[in-house]
């Protein structure tokens, strides 16, 4: 079985609501691209991956991955998947992380249909769900947040994480009506967006250590290791970052051996791929911590990285950014959230969810090959 198509379709996705979850998105809104990634193979079949967020056009990151990564893949054998990514990851300067990652889901999706397992099996599954926990975009005021987190408790979902306005007296008063509003056993996490410096960051998290917060979610900036050392050696409450650092799997060594944070955290978008993310997931279970999974921008992301959380035993949640429809696109029936606040496994071969390819032809606005 060789590839022999490599081929990239932009499609519009419109009406996307007015959203912000920090100073790092801004205020985004309205239409933004996708890119269905398809590498096909002589045998028949297709492996998928979807490329862009709402905030981010697949535009950004497509020319690249035609230019630089379909070169690497044509007239290879698609299950030779490791040795073609560690061939992506050599061209990360002509292209990105996004673009190197959506290849990588595109050829798991292969093996997974090649094996007629879903993705998580192949890697070896260790459950087969979890819980969910609601993550807000920035809201007006303290109630807004008090609100909407006790909605999501009687819905009953697991956890609430705040999107904070990052002015951080503002958002000490915001961490105290949420808790007031779910009382003192809800799981209530803060997600500063990298907004502080070293003293303020300092002061929100002793804040929320008394409040019973799970965990503090990037702080500081995504480069600030130093700060990040000395914050962690004030607190009791778990640190969670590298979200954002910079590079690949490598990139994590000096946040192990500098005991910089308590757990790592990424996605198949930022890290670049499957493959990327559970090496870093053994990494940390090595040392014992819990690998968070961030967020994946599209519908297909979150596909793939659900399929990780099945497969490693060191993270605890799968989150689900609001509103829902500034995240889910693309797709005949998304993933959801049970009554019972969690999600399941998914069971079809390969990625396993069903794209809405009527969709993106009437949406189509054009076709890298």
């Amino acid at each position: 079985m060789k590839i022999d198509a490599v081929l990239l379709t932009l499609f519009a996705w419109d009406d996307i609501p007015a959203t912000t979850y920090g100073r790092h998105t801004g205020r985004f809104a309205g239409r933004s691209e996708l890119g269905l990634l398809r590498i096909r193979t002589d045998a028949g079949l297709e492996g998928h991956a979807f490329l862009g967020s709402a905030q981010r056009s697949a535009a950004h990151d497509a020319g690249s991955l035609i230019a630089f990564l379909k070169p690497i893949l044509m007239g290879q054998d698609p299950l030779d998947r490791e040795r073609l990514v560690q061939q992506c990851w050599s061209r990360n300067r002509s292209t990105t992380l996004r673009a190197i990652g959506a290849v990588d889901i595109a050829l798991w999706d292969i093996a997974g249909k090649v094996a007629g397992l879903p993705i998580h099996c192949l890697i070896g599954t260790v459950r087969h769900s979890i819980p969910a926990y609601a993550s807000s975009a920035v809201l007006g005021e303290p109630a807004a947040y008090a609100e909407e987190a006790a909605r999501f408790r009687a819905a009953g979902w697991r956890a609430y994480k705040i999107h904070p306005p990052t002015a951080w007296r503002t958002d000490i008063k915001v961490c105290e009506a949420v808790r007031r509003a779910v009382g003192d056993d809800y799981t209530l996490m803060l997600d500063s967006t990298w907004a502080y410096q070293y003293p303020e960051a300092l002061r929100v998290g002793r804040a929320i250590e008394r409040l019973g917060f799970h965990w503090y979610e990037d702080p500081l900036a995504e480069d600030d290791l130093y700060n990040y050392v000395k914050l962690r050696q004030k607190l009791d409450i778990p640190i969670l970052a590298t979200e954002y650092t910079p590079g690949g799997l490598t990139a994590f060594v000096p946040w192990l051996t500098q005991q910089a944070t308590d757990y790592l955290r990424g996605d198949v978008a930022v890290k670049g791929g499957i493959t990327s993310i559970l090496k870093t997931a053994h990494l940390a279970e090595a040392f014992r911590l819990n690998f968070e999974v961030h967020h994946g921008g599209n519908s297909l992301n979150n596909v793939a990285n659900l399929h990780v959380i099945m497969a490693i035993p060191n993270t605890e949640f799968f989150e689900v950014l609001l509103p829902d429809a500034a995240q889910k696109y693309g797709l005949v029936e998304d993933i959801a959230v049970g009554a019972d606040g969690l999600v399941h496994a998914p069971l079809k071969p390969g990625l396993g969810y069903e794209i809405d390819f009527a969709l993106i032809e009437r949406k189509r606005t054009g076709l890298l090959t």
